[in-house]
């Protein structure tokens, strides 16, 4: 059996697989992995992918393959809204991070993602105010964003003009008004024209230099990432012929789960811990000492560091708004890598910038929450327009009935 190590694209050739699948791979511990010989990408081991490939060789059936594709596994479904390659991803083959970096805003994101073309779905003028029962939620101080978000917009549901419509172009103003709705309800704020990053950095009250375009940044970002928890959600519901306020409900209850949306503010409390400490490494050593996790650090699908992290950190380390934060922050991150490897993902970028700004969680994650509605709103455009309805098959491994009746 071999014992040496090779590169990610020698792997994924000698698999058959792409790299992202490669990477599902090792997170699952189904491959090893080292770093390589210039301390930015890593190896994998020959061995390993021998054995996988033999196990395949052996025969897996069909349901088991489709049921193992479902965790960070093969692809189950065809689109043209997002790409996801170890480097970076791309809406509809036009780099992300390219465009967070040219100054692209969150409506400009979402005009491409729902493949608008010269139409400009935001040109429409929006309500003057919230309905009645919109501003008595929005008078619950008590109620965080997503849950303010979720309660609401069922109710705007009722005034949708086009909720069933068929027409394209009344599908996108629907989608158009529905994303700035939704952002303005996650920061409490009243409906507005201004572009949606502008409008959230004025309810935090915050008018410090470098914040609003860190969120429009990061608004970019977040607008798509491929069919993870949420997006799936999304699709199912819109599968069925739900209205996209529907949709995007199920988004929202999907995001709401500890294990999506929860990451923000897990890293957030991880900052917070560790932002009073002058060795952050001895908290660190003794977190993987004990086996618990690092909140906000690595991912899945790129185990060389996730590059959207890296654009936000990079912004917000050129704005630095508090030294005095930003710089446990950056020890934090150094004393991770020194201990075991991993880089912060998106998450702990949020969450950074929600810390160094002296904001709290809910920031970070209204600011994924809005992003990732546009991306939303594309999944459940494109399902809709398929016509098709998403009804897997399960692979029953229960008790077997004594006989058939």
């Amino acid at each position: 059996m071999h014992t040496d190590y090779l590169s990610a694209q020698d792997a994924a050739t000698r698999l058959g697989v792409s790299l992202a699948t490669l990477y599902a791979y090792v997170s699952r511990g189904r491959i090893d992995s080292r770093p390589g010989p210039d301390g930015r990408t890593r190896e994998y081991s020959s061995g390993d992918i021998e054995q996988l490939i033999e196990r395949r060789q052996a025969g897996r059936g069909a349901a088991q393959g489709a049921a193992h594709s479902l965790a960070w596994g093969l692809p189950v479904m065809e689109t043209r809204i997002s790409l996801i390659r170890p480097h970076g991803h791309y809406y509809r083959g036009e780099s992300a991070i390219a465009l967070a970096k040219g100054g692209t805003t969150l409506e400009e994101t979402a005009r491409l993602l729902w493949d608008c073309g010269e139409h400009d779905p935001f040109d429409a003028k929006l309500p003057d105010q919230w309905p009645a029962t919109i501003t008595l939620l929005l008078r619950q101080p008590d109620v965080p964003p997503l849950e303010r978000a979720t309660a609401a917009l069922p109710l705007l549901a009722l005034d949708a003009t086009h909720a069933h419509s068929i027409d394209p172009l009344h599908r996108r103003r629907d989608a158009a008004l529905l994303l700035r709705e939704a952002a303005a309800l996650l920061c409490g704020a009243k409906p507005s024209e201004q572009p949606i990053h502008r409008v959230m950095v004025t309810s935090w009250r915050k008018n410090e230099a470098g914040l609003s375009e860190l969120v429009r940044c990061a608004l970019v970002l977040c607008a798509d990432h491929e069919l993870n928890a949420s997006s799936f959600a999304t699709r199912v519901a819109a599968s069925t012929g739900a209205s996209l306020h529907a949709a995007m409900c199920v988004g929202l209850a999907t995001l709401s789960g500890p294990h999506h949306g929860g990451a923000a503010a897990r890293a957030h409390a991880f900052i917070q811990d560790l932002l009073r400490e002058r060795k952050p490494v001895d908290r660190v050593r003794e977190r993987l000492r004990r086996g618990e996790t690092l909140p906000g650090f690595g991912h899945p699908l790129y185990p060389d560091g996730d590059p959207r992290a890296t654009v936000l950190l990079d912004a917000l380390q050129t704005t630095r708004p508090r030294p005095t934060k930003l710089a446990p922050i950056e020890r934090l991150i150094d004393a991770v890598q020194t201990q075991c490897g991993r880089r912060p993902n998106l998450d702990f970028a949020l969450a950074s910038i929600a810390s160094a700004y002296e904001l709290s969680a809910d920031v970070a994650l209204a600011i994924f929450a809005a992003g990732r509605m546009a991306g939303w709103l594309a999944h459940a455009l494109e399902q809709q327009e398929s016509g098709s309805l998403i009804r897997p098959r399960a692979s029953y491994a229960g008790r077997m009935p004594q006989r058939d009746v």
